[in-house]
């Protein structure tokens, strides 16, 4: 798909996502929801099946009330033995061609002393994405559609008080195409992430939940070695600077409730749904 392409459709398909996600949006036709897109019923097919891998009517039974524990039921990996069953080799970290780094403890004690970030607005498949790097890598990703960019904006600046921020968007772009869509030939996604020690364990361990697959706060806190943090992992899974690359959406309740999200549980759904829908083709 060419750039001037994803322009145009990115944010259409972002609309269609939130219409088909809305509480009405599960009994749409296809008639009705590409008369909302201003396509006709076939082009509309053609495109959104493109985009998010799956047909609109296929889409929205991943969307329906339950999916989340169905996933839990059927796709709930332990982290603890996903290297046993071969999981791991199909991990986000492998399937959007990251590499990633933390930041020195002197860089995390300087909150950002001397370091210089860019920043850009982006469209994306689930709302637009407000995208922070340093010449290193990403190292902020914040989804705007239900929080605002102004709340994003001071939510993931306010996480280096003292750094330099520019505006940039060319400088990111090569990751942002890379990340929400890496193809044969594109550089790996570098990302380059500030937090605590305890943290960092937290978000490696999201890292190895394979596409299309869940798992718990519970299992998180017992892979790194301390099953009574439940709690603290998800205050560490909330804070997770870099959503959707490190997949904090796939962390779910013990009981298949969704659990929270920090940029909105309608992302978090559209999140579940559109990997679910690639992963079962």
């Amino acid at each position: 798909m060419s750039d001037i392409e994803q322009s145009y459709y990115w944010p259409l398909m972002r609309r269609a996502i939130e219409r088909l996600d809305a509480p009405e949006g599960r009994d749409l036709t296809l008639e009705d929801i590409a008369r909302d897109m201003n396509l006709s019923p076939a082009h509309f097919q053609r495109v959104f099946s493109r985009w998010v891998g799956i047909s609109p009517k296929r889409f929205q039974q991943y969307l329906r009330l339950g999916h989340a524990k169905t996933l839990l039921r059927d796709r709930h990996t332990t982290l603890a033995t996903a290297d046993a069953v071969g999981l791991s080799g199909n991990a986000r970290l492998h399937d959007l061609f990251l590499r990633w780094e933390s930041m020195s403890p002197g860089d995390f004690a300087r909150q950002g002393a001397e370091l210089t970030i860019r920043h850009g607005l982006f469209d994306s498949p689930f709302g637009p994405a407000l995208v922070l790097g340093t010449e290193r890598g990403i190292c902020g990703m914040a989804f705007t559609a239900e929080t605002g960019e102004a709340a994003a904006r001071d939510d993931l600046m306010a996480r280096w008080p003292r750094a330099t921020f520019r505006e940039d968007a060319g400088m990111l772009r090569p990751w942002v195409r890379s990340a929400f869509g890496a193809a044969a030939g594109d550089d790996p996604t570098p990302l380059y992430l500030i937090g605590a020690p305890f943290q960092l364990q937290v978000w490696e361990a999201l890292l190895t939940v394979p596409t299309g697959h869940v798992t718990t706060y519970g299992d998180i806190a017992q892979s790194i070695g301390n099953p009574k943090a439940v709690r603290a992992v998800g205050t560490a899974v909330g804070r997770n600077p870099v959503s959707w690359l490190i997949p904090c959406h796939r962390a779910l309740r013990k009981s298949g409730g969704l659990g929270g999200y920090h940029w909105g549980l309608p992302v978090k759904r559209a999140m579940l749904a559109h990997e679910s829908a690639v992963t079962d083709l």
